[in-house]
């Protein structure tokens, strides 16, 4: 029997992030003339930089504000008029503090405060906001200091609580001074709950719950690549599938307070193990999720889990045509889809009803009746040719409604759009507001569901497409696409030959068998994902086996569905979303 032991894997120093005490921290702190960065000027600032416990430097200089300091300002820190009078403007002050923090992490109590005067500062003066990480010890003070041992977490009421050897006095370096040695005492409450990299301290002011916090050893050990990554649970079932661009960063932030989806807490709480696959691109980390999720249909997944629920609206072939929903593509008859419930398919075929007169019966009618059936109440409100009440033959008035009907779905579907559009336009005009809603979301679903199946067609239908598109490092991405399924793909390095590697692929590409069109070969997803990747700009096609092309006058063409007035359709979508 095999063993169940975990395998334990010793992650380098790299793997886990910052340590706190290789992180350098200048802990700052401003004194300024009033609460606004609008109207108030900064009038000293005194920074501190610190690492592993040890003091680097200080720096401290008072700042002429460009204005009188106010009395009540002057009582509170002791800094007049008369002292910033002959001080340093803020244009010399500024560098100073920015070549003296660089490359450091920001430390403040009450951090928006102080932070929003420095980056006004640099906004004024011309200067980049260098974009450093900060830190507020306010918010790391709630999570570990409790009302029992300090009333409140004013800097004063800290550094009492710590014994911090300097007294903060609302003077910037003294304050400064302070807020170092609450860091440290902060830091040493938060080392037994996991806070121990600077990763770990962005999160540390949002409690994570221990159970999951102590599951951030899964994330040990994964690759810095893109893929796919697998949560499992107990008997390695999969839990949830999820792709990213840098596999173990990306896992790391489920065991931190930045996730806040319930099912996804639940669902770490049991995970035992996460397994990685490696991709070669984001492409195919896209594609290779979603298969995984149609393989395994891990519970705490949400989409794509179930892709024979997506359906079809089918024109019939029969010697009078109607419309079906379906789950299947069959050959030789106009399709539109894929949609992804049987609903919005139904929205499509009602749109079609509502504009054109087919037959909404389900019986199978002969080309030639022998007796002529009784017209419905359709046929009687001229929304149904009624076919069966002919015995003289082919009907060809019906013959040109299901031709109408057949264009609209491969390609102009002008007619209808045309047509409900007017309805919709009418309806309005007469404040019916709520049926013109309805019959907008009927007219969207067709126009959807008819340029999707317009997209993935001409894609369906084409044994191979070879695509090239440029790397941020100067290489190529490629991609082999057959009957829009994702067969094959690479990056090649700057200094490579592209072609010997399309040369390869093509050869040892996935066999795929043709599908019947518009369905592809694929989940419809994977294939939209496709068409997203060949759409983006700087793709380049190298090699396409059949023609590939879309109808000019096609469903893409009425998209935005302009059919109103804005106030119209303003009107119409709140109606629809109620």
């Amino acid at each position: 029997m095999p063993s169940t032991s975990p395998v334990v894997v010793q992650p380098s120093f790299e793997e886990l992030g910052t340590p706190l005490r290789d992180v350098t921290f200048v802990v700052v702190d401003l004194e300024t003339t009033g609460g606004r960065t609008e109207d108030s000027g900064i009038t000293e600032i005194g920074a501190v930089k610190v690492r592993g416990g040890e003091v680097l430097g200080e720096l401290q200089s008072l700042v002429n504000p460009g204005h009188p300091v106010p009395a009540f300002v002057a009582r509170l820190t002791g800094i007049t008029t008369a002292m910033v009078a002959t001080a340093p403007d803020l244009a010399l002050v500024l560098p100073s503090f920015l070549e003296f923090a660089r490359g450091s992490v920001l430390v403040a109590h009450n951090a928006p405060y102080d932070v929003g005067f420095l980056r006004a500062a640099c906004e004024r003066l011309g200067y980049p906001w260098p974009g450093f990480r900060v830190v507020d010890t306010v918010p790391l003070a709630r999570r570990v200091v409790t009302r029992d041992e300090a009333p409140n977490h004013k800097l004063s009421t800290l550094a009492a609580l710590f014994r911090a050897r300097t007294t903060p006095q609302h003077r910037a370096l003294a304050d400064a001074r302070a807020t170092v040695d609450v860091l440290h005492g902060l830091l040493e409450r938060l080392a037994p709950l996991g806070v121990t990299h600077l990763e770990d301290l962005a999160t540390a002011a949002d409690p994570v719950p221990p159970e999951v916090r102590r599951k951030r050893h899964l994330a040990d050990g994964l690759p810095d690549a893109p893929g796919v990554y697998l949560f499992r649970g107990p008997g390695d079932e999969v839990l949830y599938v999820g792709t990213s661009t840098n596999i173990r960063k990306r896992v790391r932030t489920y065991f931190t307070a930045g996730e806040k989806r319930r099912r996804i807490t639940e669902m770490v709480r049991i995970a035992h193990a996460v397994t990685p696959v490696v991709c070669a691109t984001p492409l195919e980390a896209q594609v290779r999720e979603l298969r995984l999720i149609t393989e395994h249909a891990p519970r705490y997944n949400r989409r794509s889990k179930h892709p024979e629920r997506h359906a079809w609206v089918r024109l019939t072939d029969e010697p009078y045509p109607r419309l079906s929903v379906v789950r299947d593509v069959r050959d030789g008859t106009p399709h539109i889809g894929p949609f992804g419930s049987r609903r919005a398919a139904q929205d499509a075929v009602d749109a079609l009803h509502d504009a054109l007169p087919l037959r909404q019966c389900t019986a199978r009618l002969p080309r030639v009746a022998r007796v002529a059936g009784s017209p419905c109440a359709l046929a009687g409100m001229g929304r149904c040719s009624a076919p069966c009440t002919t015995t003289q033959g082919p009907d060809d008035a019906y013959a040109e409604v299901a031709r109408v009907a057949a264009e609209a779905l491969t390609g102009d579907p002008s007619p209808v759009v045309r047509a409900l559009s007017e309805r919709i336009a009418r309806l309005a005009a007469e404040q019916r507001y709520e049926e013109a809603g309805h019959v907008t979301a009927r007219l969207r679903a067709f126009v959807q569901g008819a340029g999707r199946a317009q997209r993935l067609a001409p894609l369906a239908r084409c044994a191979e497409i070879v695509a090239a598109r440029a790397t941020a490092s100067g290489g190529w991405e490629l991609v082999v696409v057959k009957h829009g399924r994702l067969a094959a793909t690479a990056v090649t390095r700057p200094d490579e030959d592209p072609l010997p590697v399309v040369d390869a692929l093509r050869a040892t590409a996935e066999a795929v068998e043709p599908p019947v069109p518009p369905a592809p070969a694929c989940h419809p997803e994977e294939a939209a994902l496709v068409l997203g990747w060949l759409d983006q700009p700087g793709t380049r096609l190298v090699h396409v086996s059949d023609p590939w092309a879309c109808p000019v006058r096609s469903a893409a063409a009425h998209a935005d569905l302009a059919w109103a007035s804005g106030e119209v359709r303003a009107r119409v979508a709140t109606m629809a979303a109620c």
